[in-house]
C-alpha cells in the first residue's frame, strides 16, 4: 500500500509542479483514472477499507474497556478519599 501512496504522491507533485502544460496534465489524469479503475486496485482499496473498518471496531472496543477501567479506578479513589476525610 505504501508503494501506491508514494506513486500517487509523486504523480500529484509532478502534476502540480510540472510546466508541461494542459496536454501533459490530461495525459497524467487519464492514466491515473485508468489505474484507479483497475480491478486489482479496486480490490486492494476495498480490502484496505475492510481492514480499516475491522481495526476501528476493535480499537473502539479496547478504548471503551479502558475508559470503563479508568472511570472505575477514579470512582474508587474518590470514594476512598471521601471516606478518609472527616465530614465538615
Amino acid at each position: 500500500m505504501s508503494k501506491l501512496t508514494l506513486l500517487a504522491a509523486a504523480a500529484t507533485g509532478y502534476v502540480l509542479g510540472a510546466r508541461a502544460g494542459r496536454e501533459r496534465y490530461e495525459q497524467i489524469k487519464a492514466q491515473a483514472q485508468k489505474v484507479a479503475r483497475n480491478p486489482k486496485v479496486q480490490d486492494a482499496a476495498h480490502k484496505a477499507q475492510d481492514t480499516a473498518a475491522t481495526q476501528a471496531t476493535a480499537a473502539a472496543g479496547v478504548v471503551k474497556e479502558k475508559v470503563g477501567d479508568v472511570a472505575s479506578t477514579a470512582a474508587d479513589k474518590v470514594r476512598r478519599d471521601a471516606s478518609i476525610q472527616p465530614a465538615p
